[in-house]
C-alpha cells in the first residue's frame, strides 16, 4: 500500500507527484525545478550523470571553463537533492498507465504510483564495433565533435559516417584541425548535397569511401591512427563516430507514442508527448532542433517541470 502524499498541498494516494526516469543533464534540472515548485518528485536512473558523466572534459557549458563531465553532473545532482528531489539509482523496468496514474517498477523490485512521468532517457550512440573502440572511449573516441573537437585543434582527425551529422561535423573540424579523414562504408552519402559539396570543396577533408574502421591503434598515452578493413592505415590523433543515434524509447514502446522518422519522441512546446501526463526532455525528444548539448537538455528539463507544475495546479 502506498502512503498518502501531497500534491501542492492536496492529499493524494500517489507515492509521488512526478517521477523522472533518468539521471543526467535533463533529469537533475527537472527535479530541481520540480522541487522548487513544491512537487514531490523522485529521479530514477541507473547511470548517475548520464552520458555526460563519462566525458573526460567539458568546456562548452556556461560558467564552467573546463571540468570533467562527472564533476558537472555531480553538481547537478547535488543541486537537485538540496532542492528536495529524491534519487534512486536503479533501472526502471516497466511503466504502466492506469486511469489516473502511472505504475512504475524498478530493477530493485520497487514499485511506485505517480501522477506524472518525465522521460529523459537520452539516446544510445551506434558503435562501430571496431577493435579497441570500447577501451578507448572518451580517451580517443568520441561521438560528439561539437563537444570534444576543440581539444584536438591543429591535429589529424578521423570522422566516420555518411549522414548530415558526420559531414557537417567534418566541416566544423576542418576549421580547427589540420586534416579530417571522412570515412564512409558506402560510395554515396545520405547527407544533403549542399553539405557534401562543401566538404568536397574543403582542402582539409579527404574522403575515404567504401571503407570501414577495423581497429583503433595506439598505446597507453596516444592514439596513432586507425586500420581499415582493406588493410589501409590512416594516421590520426582522434576518431569521431557519427553513424547513428537511437533514442531510448523501449520503456514506452507499448504506448504507441508519436515519433519522427528517427524515433525521437514528438513533444509539444510544453514538453508533453502524445500521451497525456507523459512528458519527455533531452536527447530523446524532437525539441531544441535536436541540438544534443547539455544546456539544451537542461533547459528542456526545466521547461517540463514548469509545465507539470501548471498541469498539477489545474488538478
Amino acid at each position: 500500500m502506498c502512503s498518502e502524499t501531497s500534491i501542492l498541498g492536496v492529499k493524494t494516494k500517489f507515492d509521488y507527484d512526478l517521477i523522472t526516469i533518468g539521471a543526467g543533464s535533463a533529469w537533475y534540472p527537472a527535479g530541481m525545478y520540480a522541487s522548487r515548485y513544491s512537487i514531490k518528485n523522485l529521479i530514477i536512473g541507473g547511470l548517475p550523470g548520464g552520458a555526460l558523466g563519462t566525458s573526460h572534459k567539458v568546456e562548452n557549458y556556461p560558467w564552467v571553463l573546463s571540468a570533467p563531465g562527472k564533476e558537472i553532473m555531480d553538481n547537478f545532482r547535488d543541486h537537485a537533492i538540496a532542492s528536495g528531489s529524491e534519487i534512486l539509482t536503479e533501472m526502471v523496468t516497466e511503466i504502466k498507465k492506469h486511469e489516473d496514474h502511472f505504475h512504475i517498477k524498478t530493477s530493485g523490485k520497487k514499485e511506485f504510483k505517480t501522477k506524472k512521468v518525465l522521460l529523459a532517457t537520452g539516446n544510445n550512440y551506434r558503435k562501430l564495433w571496431a577493435k579497441w573502440e570500447k577501451e578507448y572511449l572518451w580517451k580517443w573516441v568520441s561521438y560528439c565533435a561539437t563537444c570534444d573537437g576543440m581539444f584536438f585543434r591543429n591535429r589529424d582527425i578521423v570522422m566516420v559516417g555518411g549522414w548530415n551529422t558526420a559531414v557537417t561535423e567534418a566541416l566544423y573540424l576542418a576549421d580547427i584541425c589540420n586534416k579530417v579523414y571522412l570515412v564512409h562504408r558506402n560510395s554515396t552519402f545520405r547527407a544533403e548535397n549542399i553539405w557534401i559539396d562543401k566538404a568536397k570543396a574543403n582542402p582539409k577533408i579527404e574522403f575515404v569511401l567504401e571503407e570501414e574502421v577495423e581497429e583503433i591503434t595506439g598505446d597507453a598515452l596516444w592514439m596513432t591512427g586507425v586500420t581499415l578493413k582493406s588493410g589501409k592505415t590512416l594516421k590520426a590523433d582522434w576518431i569521431f563516430v557519427a553513424v547513428w543515434t537511437l533514442p531510448n524509447v523501449d520503456l514506452v514502446s507499448e504506448f504507441d507514442l508519436k515519433k519522427d522518422d528517427e524515433w525521437c519522441l514528438v513533444v509539444d512546446a510544453r514538453q508533453e508527448t502524445s500521451l497525456e501526463w507523459l512528458y519527455a526532455a533531452g536527447d530523446v525528444t524532437t525539441n531544441s532542433n535536436k541540438f544534443r548539448q547539455t544546456i539544451m537538455s537542461a533547459a528542456e528539463g526545466c521547461l517540463a517541470a514548469n509545465s507539470i507544475h501548471e498541469d498539477l495546479m489545474k488538478g
